[in-house]
Formats: structure tokens, sequence, C-alpha cells
């Protein structure tokens, strides 16, 4: 398959999910509006400033797993990975006393070696992903709890040295009680990175080409099992932003916790109009979807509503968005 047929079928998908990305951008404009009107103190720069707050961890993870899902695969391991890397960190700095420049960076690689580990259980040992990142999701649980002693430990506050790190990686704090949303501007340059690698790139045109048809990838001379085990690579990196971002955001990090997490960066993915069977998505309709959520989680309280309401709508959303996305399948077959 040569690159401009593979660019073919990266393109001729796009406009099949452009109507669904539409309506889960105005769906997220309704749930904005409705919640400025109904919702105690809603409406204010605080309050958007704990939307993106909320949005980044969640944020990087799902621009991930898209990659994955649209290879035609999945990863339910980038939650417990996300506060592993995140734990492996605080050990690297607390307990060894490494430069904190060091430890971020060891975080990151982490992040790509537990990606590096799943695809290389996907694409060259050919295990289900589904088995393969549930045994991830079980190691990286493991591993955060043997590595911390099952202690809890906590990344540097904004009073401590090495505090820029929260400045950095989630808002800004200026002395004149401006607070600048430094977390999403990160967000927003990996949103803009992982969109060009999807669409500009040899590297997205085999994404979309294996998800399409891996056989028919395959026999046209494209290298799968690389490409695939980069999907995953890609993934875990982005995992690992994320696990940097909720420390950034919350400061303490639990041993073996993430479990769920991962379930938000997937709906996220869904709700933005990414094809359950892969072959075609966007990471703008995924960030979408992870607005969605964070809007419902901030949105609910404000209403006096306690937050396993947010589980059942979103529940209810990603049903509404993969039926779409199934309704769309018959058409186009």
């Amino acid at each position: 398959m040569s690159n401009k047929e593979t660019g073919a079928i990266a393109v001729n998908k796009s406009p099949k999910k452009l109507s669904q990305q539409i309506y889960v951008f105005a769906a997220l404009i309704v749930i904005y509006i409705f919640f400025c009107i109904f919702g105690r103190n809603f409406f204010g720069y605080e309050t958007f400033l704990n939307i993106l707050n909320a949005s980044n961890y969640i944020g990087f993870a799902a621009i991930g797993v898209t990659f994955i899902i649209i290879t035609g695969g999945i990863d339910l391991s980038i939650g417990t990975v996300e506060m592993c890397t995140a734990m492996i960190g605080a050990v690297c700095f607390r307990k060894l006393e490494l430069p904190f420049w060091l430890a971020i960076a060891i975080v990151l690689v982490a992040g790509c070696l537990f990606g590096l580990f799943n695809g290389t259980l996907v694409a060259r040992f050919k295990l289900p992903p589904f088995i393969a990142t549930l045994g991830t999701m079980m190691i990286a649980i493991g591993i955060s709890s043997i590595v911390s002693n099952v202690q809890t430990l906590q990344y540097p506050a904004r009073t401590e040295a090495n505090g820029w790190f929260k400045d950095v990686f989630s808002v800004l704090r200026l002395d004149n009680g401006i607070n600048i949303p430094t977390g999403s501007i990160m967000l927003l340059v990996v949103l803009l990175l992982a969109h060009v690698l999807l669409t500009k790139t040899k590297f997205g045109r085999y994404v979309f080409a294996i998800g399409s048809n891996e056989e028919a990838a395959r026999l046209s001379g494209v290298n799968v099992s690389f490409w695939k085990t980069s999907a995953y690579v890609f993934s875990g990196f982005c995992t690992a932003l994320a696990g940097l971002s909720y420390a950034s955001t919350y400061t303490t990090i639990l041993p073996g916790s993430g479990s769920g997490n991962e379930l938000d960066a997937i709906a996220a993915c869904f709700i933005g109009g990414t094809s359950t069977t892969g072959g075609s998505g966007t990471v703008f309709g995924t960030i979408i979807g992870v607005f969605i959520m964070s809007c419902l989680r901030i949105g609910l309280p404000s209403m006096n509503l306690q937050p396993h309401y947010q589980k059942l709508l979103t529940g209810i959303v990603v049903i509404i968005a993969v039926m779409m996305d199934i309704s769309q399948q018959k058409k186009k077959g």
C-alpha cells in the first residue's frame, strides 16, 4: 500500500465522522450553557479553570489511546500506568534524591517502556489487546506498590523547592491574582503535535491503514508490527504526561491507584467519534469528549448532585456515541 493510498484512507474516512463531531461539539456547548443557567456559581473564570484542570490529565491519556483505538486495539492499562509512572518519578525524587528534572525524564521513559511492552505483546506475540493490556494493568499496580513500599508519596508543592512544577504542568498563579492554565497550554501543544502525526506523517497514514484493513496493509508492504508498536509507545508517552499532569494538580500519589482512569480516556475517544472498529477518528474529537466529561464532573456538584451521577450520564453518552458509530458503519456498508 503506497503512501498515497494510505493517505486516501485517512482523508476519505474523516468526513464520515464530521457530522458526529459537530453533534458532539454542539452537545458540549449545550451542556456548558445548561450548567451556567441552572448550576450554582458555575459561570466564571475560576470554574472554567477547574474544568481545564480536570481535563488535562484525562486529555493527555485520551490523545494517546486514540492512536491505539484507530489501529483497532484497546489499552486498559493507561490508568494504572499513569499512576505507576508518576509514582516512579516520586520515588526517584523523594527516596533516591535524584534531581527533579531527571525524575521527570525517568517518568517519560517509563511510560514509553510500558507502551513498548504492550505493543510487543500485541504486535509481535499476537496477544489480544484486551488481555495483554489487562495484564499490564495488574503489573503496573504491582510495580507502583513495590517501588513505593506501599507508601503515599508527594510531588513538590508550590511553596517548596521545585514548586515551578505546579506552575508549568498545572496553573501559573501570578502575584496580581491572575491564573494562567499552563497545563492546558501544554495539552494544546501535545494535541497539535498528535494531530500533525496522525494526518500529515507516514506514522499516521499507517495507523489508519492498519485499523482499516490490517491484512491488506501487511500484503502491501507495511511493517504492521513496527507501526502498531509505535502507536502503543506514543500512547505510553502521553500516559506518562498524564501522570505528571495528575501529580501537578493533586500532588499526592497513592500506591497501586489509577484503576478506572482508563475508562474516562477511552470514553472520551468514543464520544469524540473514534470508531470502535478502528480505521477512523481524530484527536480533536477526542478532546471534545474530554471536555464533555469534565463539564459533567464540575457541573453536577454545582446542582447539588453526587459525583456518581457523572458516571451514569457518561455511560449513557458513551452508549449513544457507539450507537451512532454502528449506525454510520451500517450506512457505509
